[in-house]
């Protein structure tokens, strides 16, 4: 193969963080930290590094952090919510990215995928498929620097009088203490969680993930949780990474759709994020064209605030392109759908529940894992 249009340069934790520090303004999800990587290497999966990419002029491109995935017949590199771009992302850009990362990973020490896994703004050649989507390409982000008053008249009347309905109603957010998390959710929580996978009918993770992912991210996440006559009825969980915050899972009761619950922990939610000085809150996954099944969470989500923000969708790029094009006939005749030429026009089977229902799938392989958030 010819050789990398960038130049490429693998990254310990410490120069992860030294690299990123000279860029405050950008955002880079908590998905792509050194955060993630460890918190995907406790539940058993295998991180394969953390890569910066920069130009024949020395500037820095982006950054990638790769997971590696080993199914029958297809292993693979993700990138989950990635790439992080510090430059302009051209059409020409991603094409050089693309083609410097089949040269990287063409002979890659310890691995043979058979594709890499990554966000693409500009479709074109080399990227197809994807084989499965693993990430949303639309959220609502709520913009927290406005003081409080100016936050809460920008929410639709539904949603500001659904607060004041649940206070009525004697809900009470607390946020739970760091060193109650596991009891508290084991006890009280995940059975919410159940209770709400089982109405919605989707399929949450085992309840030690959750643990983990508390375990892990633990000086960045916040629980909280809304309860009636001290009996929970609603929670979630938050993540915060370089000043920007994510509503990343929630479980509520029938009940606690009754009162209201889940409006005023949200509110609460943004109420802890803007004080600990975090610019926006991204409300993750909305409806989208590869995502009709989320027509019911975004229309709480828009309830907050109409920036809708447009992601990049998900593509694989081919190392081996006749390999890869066989299996993705293969698979296409056993789901009977199209699988090649640009973008697939499918959601994975699995998604009722992602991206503002319950208990958030691994995006790095489309239909590997389940669901998140209720």
């Amino acid at each position: 193969m010819s050789e990398a249009p960038y130049r490429y340069e693998k990254l310990s934790e410490q120069a992860f963080d030294a690299l990123v520090e000279i860029y405050p303004t950008v955002t880079v999800p908590v998905e792509q930290s050194p955060l993630w990587a460890r918190f995907e290497a406790a539940l058993g999966r295998r991180p394969y590094g953390m890569w910066a990419y920069y130009s024949r002029n020395g500037a820095l491109v982006a950054t990638a952090s790769y997971l590696h995935i080993s199914r029958r017949f297809r292993e693979s590199l993700v990138v989950v919510n990635g790439p992080v771009w510090f430059s302009e992302r051209t059409a020409s850009a991603e094409t050089e990215l693309m083609r410097t990362v089949q040269s990287q990973f063409a002979r890659a020490a310890g691995v043979n995928p058979l594709y890499v896994r990554m966000q693409i703004r500009h479709p074109r050649l080399p990227a197809l498929g994807p084989l499965e989507h693993g990430w949303y390409e639309r959220e609502i982000v709520v913009d927290l620097e406005p003081e409080e008053e100016a936050i809460f008249k920008s929410f639709r009347p539904n949603a500001r009088n659904s607060i004041r309905r649940a206070k009525r109603a004697g809900i009470e957010v607390v946020s739970i203490p760091r060193s109650e998390w596991i009891e508290v959710f084991r006890n009280e929580l995940y059975p919410i969680l159940e209770e709400t996978a089982a109405r919605d009918n989707f399929q949450s993770f085992e309840r030690s993930y959750y643990e983990k992912f508390m375990t892990e991210l633990g000086d960045y996440v916040r629980l909280l949780v809304a309860y009636q006559d001290r009996t929970a009825v609603s929670w979630l969980i938050t993540t915060e990474y370089r000043g920007y915050g994510v509503y990343y899972f929630a479980g509520s009761s029938h009940q606690a759709r009754k009162n209201f619950a889940p409006y005023l922990l949200l509110w609460e939610a943004f109420r802890a994020l803007k004080a600990a000085g975090n610019h926006s809150c991204g409300l993750t996954g909305i409806v989208s064209e590869n995502y009709p099944q989320l027509i019911n969470v975004t229309t709480f989500k828009r309830n907050f605030s109409s920036n809708v923000v447009e992601l990049p969708t998900t593509y694989d790029i081919p190392l081996h392109g006749v390999r890869y094009r066989i299996l993705a006939i293969l698979l296409g005749l056993r789901r009977g759908v199209p699988v090649l030429g640009g973008t697939a026009r499918r959601g994975a089977g699995m998604l009722g529940g992602l991206f503002g229902g319950s208990g958030r799938r691994n995006a790095a392989e489309g239909s590997t894992d389940t669901e998140r958030r209720g």
